[in-house]
């Protein structure tokens, strides 16, 4: 399923004037039943104001009260406005607003900080940015350091949160092969390495006795 198009919006919304859960919030937002939690007390999405989705024509009443009456169902988006939020996603090109092109800085080191897995190759290509930049950030030779400040790009519209969720479980998934291929290079290294063989101390008949080591004392 899609999702709506300002979801934390709509998730605010939905906090505020349904009873639905968390998980169901969260299923329908594409967010994690904890991000709805940090909303609802507050932690997360702060100053966002909520967006009615049964007036935007995403959702219908009567699905939202049948969620509130049923924990284990899920809001579905009405069908026509699914594939008008499909197609307005594919007509987005890469270019940013020059209003918000100076936000780019923040929401890099917002990813650098937050979520240092993910690489520079897949900050680019999610916020809309080069390398270079992304590496002046990194350390902090970039012209403008000393006013950046680390900010959600979700929040500031220069990506979506399914895209973020993406990006960071593509990063995960390769951190955790590369700790699976470097644990079983490691077993592989320890099976060809031959046991050290161990020193015996046992007395040597043929070895010969040390000066002054016999029992008998100099007249």
């Amino acid at each position: 399923m899609n999702l709506p198009l300002m979801p934390k919006a709509t998730a605010v919304w939905l906090i505020e004037n349904t009873t639905l859960s968390f998980d169901q919030i969260g299923a329908f937002c594409g967010m994690h039943p904890l991000e709805v939690q940090g909303i609802a007390d507050g932690d997360v999405a702060t100053g966002i104001l909520g967006v009615d989705p049964v007036a935007g024509g995403q959702v219908k009443l009567d699905d939202i009260k049948r969620g509130e009456n049923d924990p284990n169902y899920r809001l579905q988006m009405i069908a026509k406005t699914e594939e008008y939020i499909i197609q307005q996603r594919k007509k987005k090109s890469r270019y940013t607003p020059i209003a918000r092109r100076q936000d780019k800085p923040d929401a890099i080191a917002w990813i650098i900080k937050n979520h240092p897995e993910i690489n520079d190759a897949q900050i680019a290509k999610l916020i809309g940015t080069t390398k270079n930049t992304i590496a002046t950030i990194r350390d902090r030779s970039h012209w403008n350091t000393s006013h950046i400040r680390p900010r959600d790009p979700v929040l500031l519209g220069l990506c979506t949160q399914t895209d973020l969720h993406a990006a960071i479980q593509k990063a995960a998934d390769v951190h955790r092969k590369m700790l699976e291929r470097q644990e079983k290079e490691a077993r592989k290294s320890s099976k060809g390495k031959k046991p050290a063989q161990a020193k015996s101390f046992a007395a040597d008949p043929e070895a010969p006795t040390p000066a002054g080591g016999g029992d008998e004392q100099a007249a």
